[in-house]
């Protein structure tokens, strides 16, 4: 698309479908829609980053959380086998 031109919204979000679910890389979708890499990079960012939420402090919080769990479910499995014995 030409520079400048707004990208149709229906256009705009079958190309962030078929990135996010579907596989297609940027540069395919550059290639099929014309569009610039820098608006698709753009709109893949859109949503995904918020100015009021710190995603790093949150990557942290659920690496804990996942840690946390990995642990709980050793010592369950520990248990299981030894009662089993």
């Amino acid at each position: 698309m030409p520079k400048g031109i707004p990208t149709d919204p229906k256009t705009k979000q079958e190309i962030i479908t078929k990135i996010r679910n579907e596989g297609m890389s940027v540069s395919d979708a550059i290639t099929a829609y014309g569009v610039s890499t820098k608006s698709i990079y753009y709109w893949l960012r859109e949503g995904v980053v918020d100015s009021n939420r710190n995603l790093v402090l949150e990557l942290n919080k659920l690496r804990k959380e996942n840690e946390q769990l990995y642990k709980l479910l050793g010592r369950a499995t520990a248990e299981m086998h030894r009662s089993k014995k």
